[in-house]
């Protein structure tokens, strides 16, 4: 039998540690108690319609399941240490709502969270909008789909992560990030995907100044691009481009085909660099 809890209010340290195979419905974790790791260690549990606004509410739980529920900006580093979630139809508004967690998948929900997803692995997220910065620093295995994204530096160290369907207004983004895959999505920013390996762009368009520099394997299929000044500087490339853009500098490597490029820059190079710009 599983334990069921409802319509109760909760704010002291630890008021629900350690719970197991229970439901947690139309509940209230906040008061002037101000307790914090409210559920701690919990194992195989559901949370639905809740509040929070507390600190360290899910730290070490496993087997979680949270629906139509909210954590606001009081609720700081939310979700850590955990295991084998799904949050489907919540507001999540804490600084650093995600952290070294393993299989957790959220959909449609409104994420509002600085440092969202450190280190973490095996984590999708899809139909949601997220602002953060540095998203997913240090992660690998990370699949979006449908996601509208803004915040600064983000994608950055991680490993395996694919992006389908999606509006990412960013910049610094995929810095040093390996085997990343970017399809059908909307990519604006400054400084695109510096030092990443194995960057692979299908069908996106791309804004913004000085893209694509210090890549090693980068691809770029039927995308296109604009305000994109001084790209591919030292990168290996292989890319075929639809339309124009502003000016391609320096490629170390591999074939450029574009449609047309307002300035090919070959100068001030640190480097040897034989790319090749080729118009369509």
């Amino acid at each position: 039998m599983r334990e069921k809890i409802v319509g109760q209010e909760f704010d002291q340290e630890r008021a629900l540690y350690h719970l197991s195979h229970a439901d947690v419905v139309d509940c209230v974790f906040a008061g002037p108690a101000d307790g914090e790791s409210v559920l701690k260690e919990a194992r195989d549990i559901g949370l639905e319609n809740c509040s929070f606004s507390l600190r360290y509410p899910l730290w070490h739980v496993e087997g979680f399941r949270m629906a139509n529920s909210t954590m606001d900006d009081k609720t700081r580093a939310a979700i850590w240490y955990a295991a084998e979630a799904e949050i489907a139809d919540c507001r999540l508004e804490g600084i650093k709502a995600v952290r070294e967690c393993r299989d957790i998948h959220i959909r449609n929900s409104h994420i509002i969270s600085p440092e969202f997803g450190w280190m973490s692995h095996e984590i999708t997220l899809q139909d949601s909008d997220i602002v953060s910065e540095y998203l997913f620093l240090n992660s690998k295995d990370v699949i979006l789909n449908r996601v509208k994204m803004q915040g600064k530096y983000s994608f950055q160290y991680m490993e395996n992560l694919e992006i389908r369907d999606s509006q990412l207004d960013t910049k610094d983004a995929f810095w040093h990030s390996k085997n990343v895959t970017v399809a059908n999505c909307l990519v604006k920013g400054e400084y695109l995907g510096w030092f990443s390996e194995g960057l692979t762009l299908i069908d996106c368009k791309i804004i913004g100044t000085q893209p694509l520099c210090y890549c090693k394997d980068l691809k770029l299929i039927r995308c296109t691009m604009e305000e994109t000044d001084l790209s591919f500087e030292y990168s290996e490339v292989q890319a075929d481009i639809k339309g124009h853009v502003v000016s391609i500098k320096n490629p170390k490597s591999g074939k450029i085909i574009v449609d047309s490029v307002g300035e090919t820059i070959w100068e001030d190079s640190v480097m040897e660099c034989h790319g090749e710009v080729v118009i369509r």
